[in-house]
């Protein structure tokens, strides 16, 4: 994924909220017409990755285990990235198998991975236990390493430049499901199986060996799974052996805008960056490419961003995919401009990663700069994205529509 693509919402229908966390429930997903959830899926299994650490030891007590043992698991999932129970020497061997069918079963399996970039951007096709695909993206950089995941199996919006909203929304996945994807990753580095980020191998003294950024912006709009994506936050961010040890500041969290869900996400009081998928200035055209436009308009969500913005002190990230003929006009750089002037935004332009048959394609390199310059002449601190992956069925849900078989029965 070169792009790893803001999450996408869902639209004004609401509906109950799929299972999926083990957690306080947050806000109703939204759903567009002809895009619900599939029905009959069971809930995923139980992982420690879903409860807070009082409640796994909880979990271990009952099994007639000292609490502390549920320290020690939690230090080789999220300190040494195993779920294995042969690594877990300083468990007894008896209670080893009790405990991981208890608290780590196996979420996700690796149905496909691709690499490019000289193997330092890697992305895995996931299939959950009730067959639903979901991707992640490993990309290594020399002074850090940021995995994209999941928030998603689908995506509920169908926004017609997007592979994952053309899809649907399959489910929510689970906390335990998010935070997966992350260790899988880190486990990966911690077994030297990512070579450096640097040029042609070589590491400069940045170099990180550790998962150090985490980004809400692969498959399925993170805040219409509120509960399941803040609880991964917090298992990511929690020091070991609560979660990752991740720095709350390099985690972040995307929206095509969810306006109650943003209000509700600044009242959290975190420290994570705020990802807005705004896509067009202007709401006669956002209408037609994020449909959930229809329902917040374009003050709406910069307003609920400007407020977020306030409550944390962290500047918002305006998502911008450069769509040729469609919405990089000049024009629309400078109304776009004259909306963020002064305010604590960064626009961060994203070439368009094109799926295939489509008639959405990236910006021309003239056109590309235009915006940029146009942006910049009013104040705006503005970046184009890396581009990493097309090789590799790059763009978010691309990888997942190339795979995509029929589901178990009862699925």
């Amino acid at each position: 994924m070169a792009a790893p693509y803001p999450g996408l919402v869902s639209a004004p229908s609401p509906v109950p909220e799929p299972a999926g966390s083990h957690e306080t429930a947050g806000p109703v997903p939204l759903v567009l017409a002809g895009r619900r959830p599939a029905g009959g899926r069971g809930r995923p299994p139980r992982h420690l990755a879903d409860l807070p650490l009082a409640e796994r030891r909880a979990v271990v007590a009952g099994l007639g285990q000292p609490p502390f043992r549920a320290s020690q698991l939690s230090r080789h999932f999220f300190g040494r990235y195993t779920d294995q129970t042969d690594e877990m020497s300083d468990l007894p061997r008896a209670a080893r198998d009790p405990l991981a069918q208890a608290l780590l079963p196996r979420l996700l399996t690796a149905e496909r991975e691709l690499s490019c970039d000289g193997g330092t951007t890697r992305k895995t096709l996931w299939r959950t236990f009730d067959g639903a695909l979901v991707e992640s993206v490993l990309m290594r950089y020399p002074d850090r390493v940021t995995m994209c995941v999941s928030s998603q199996a689908g995506c509920g919006m169908a926004c017609p430049f997007c592979a994952t909203g053309q899809a649907g929304l399959t489910r929510n996945l689970s906390t335990g499901e998010i935070v997966a994807q992350v260790v899988a990753g880190a486990r990966l580095l911690a077994d030297g199986k990512v070579p450096r980020g640097g040029s042609r191998g070589v590491a400069s003294p940045d170099d990180t060996a550790r998962v150090s950024n985490v980004v809400f912006m692969g498959m399925g709009e993170p805040l219409a799974n509120y509960a399941s994506v803040l609880a991964a936050v917090r298992r990511l961010t929690e020091p070991v052996p609560e979660g990752m040890g991740i720095s709350q500041r390099s985690v972040t969290v995307s929206t095509v805008g969810l306006v109650p869900a943003i209000v509700r996400l600044a009242a959290e009081r975190l420290s994570v960056t705020l990802a807005v998928s705004l896509h067009a200035p202007d709401d006669e055209l956002r209408d037609t490419l994020v449909p959930v436009n229809r329902r917040w308009k374009v003050a709406e969500v910069l307003g609920a961003a400007w407020d977020y913005a306030a409550a944390t002190g962290r500047r918002v990230s305006i998502e911008y995919a450069l769509i040729r003929d469609i919405n990089d006009h000049a024009w629309r750089a400078d109304l776009l401009g004259s909306l963020l002037a002064g305010r604590l935004a960064h626009v961060n332009l994203i070439p368009l990663n094109p799926t295939p048959g489509s008639k959405w394609t990236a910006s021309r390199p003239a056109a590309q700069r235009e915006f940029v310059r146009r942006l910049e002449a009013h104040g705006v601190p503005v970046t184009v994205r890396d581009t990493r992956g097309r090789e590799i069925d790059g763009a978010c849900g691309q990888l997942a529509a190339s795979a995509r078989s029929p589901l178990p029965a009862g699925g």
